[in-house]
């Protein structure tokens, strides 16, 4: 059975101010969920699963999802914020969905196999794909809590364009996550150093080698399960503070410690880049002309 790869493509792209997902960055219009698309399809991926907004269902299907008719298998669900289990009510003034683990279990109805998730708008590289199809194939539909992640190194993955949110990991002798922790404020000081600021107020020091989630996991079906689970657990806590996030390394971590899953940390060739700001666009251009250059690429990807 092949693994599914799924895409979390409902993000607003606040900051980098418009959806981002549908901006053509390559040599012909490309957009960065291409790539992926195509990676994944060469690297045995046999399904791709899109979640994404009701509001930009008309757009994304006309540019994005007609070019892989013929290609791959796709399927699109949705996230909005009212998607809560029975008895839960959406907050008053609350628009934003609850975060990256609620658009994942939005997945559950199309998704039966092993299975992979991305961000659309990251560039993981091919070689992240090879090592994550090769897990996902030794893993069983039926395997409970054996999951992996890929992990870039973080100095690779910030931007001097502002600050970035990355799960900060870390990983065991045997080269099992033992701890993730969601970092939402990482930057550049002006001395070059990279620090983070938690929601206190209250900064940190971080190191260019740690190894960090930029949100490339491997699951089986039975996530969707646990999901469900810390989700309730999570609004009991946290639905009446305004911008709380379910967030993936969150669950993740919670799972590892109470000894429901192991976490194989896979390491990774590729280089990641992404648009989180403007001007990251131009870099993010220049790197993938001379990816096509070098032969990574064909001239057209679809």
């Amino acid at each position: 059975m092949k693994p599914t790869l799924f895409v979390l493509a409902a993000g607003m792209g606040s900051r980098y101010g418009g959806l981002k997902q549908l901006d053509g960055v390559g040599p012909h219009g490309e957009t960065i969920m291409d790539y992926s698309i195509y990676d994944a399809m060469r690297a045995g991926f046999g399904k791709v699963v899109f979640v994404i907004r009701h509001d930009f269902e008309d757009a994304f299907r006309e540019k994005i999802l007609s070019k892989y008719q013929g290609h791959i298998p796709v399927e699109v669900v949705f996230q909005s914020v009212d998607a809560l289990p029975e008895g839960y009510t959406v907050p008053e003034g609350r628009t934003k969905p609850w975060g990256t683990n609620h658009a994942v279990m939005m997945g559950e109805s199309a998704i039966e196999e092993p299975f992979a998730v991305i961000n659309a708008d990251d560039f993981y590289g091919r070689d992240a794909f090879d090592v994550m199809a090769g897990f996902l194939a030794g893993v069983g539909k039926e395997s409970d809590g054996r999951y992996c992640m890929v992990a870039f190194e973080l100095g690779n993955t910030m931007t001097e364009a502002g600050s970035v949110s990355r799960g900060v990991c870390t990983v065991d002798e045997c080269g099992h996550l033992t701890d993730v922790v969601e970092r939402t404020s990482i930057a550049f000081t002006p001395a070059g150093e990279i620090e983070y600021t938690d929601k206190e107020g209250n900064s940190g020091r971080l190191m260019a080698h740690m190894p960090v989630s930029m949100n490339l996991w491997g699951f089986t079906p039975d996530y969707f399960r646990y999901s469900r689970r810390e989700f309730v657990r999570f609004l009991n806590k946290h639905i009446e503070r305004a911008g709380s996030e379910f967030f993936i390394p969150s669950v993740v971590d919670k799972l590892v410690k109470n000894g429901e899953a192991t976490v194989d940390v896979l390491s990774t060739k590729s280089r990641w880049f992404g648009v989180t700001y403007p001007e990251d666009r131009d870099k993010v251009v220049a790197s993938l002309a001379a990816l096509h250059n070098a032969g990574e690429y064909p001239d057209k990807l679809f």
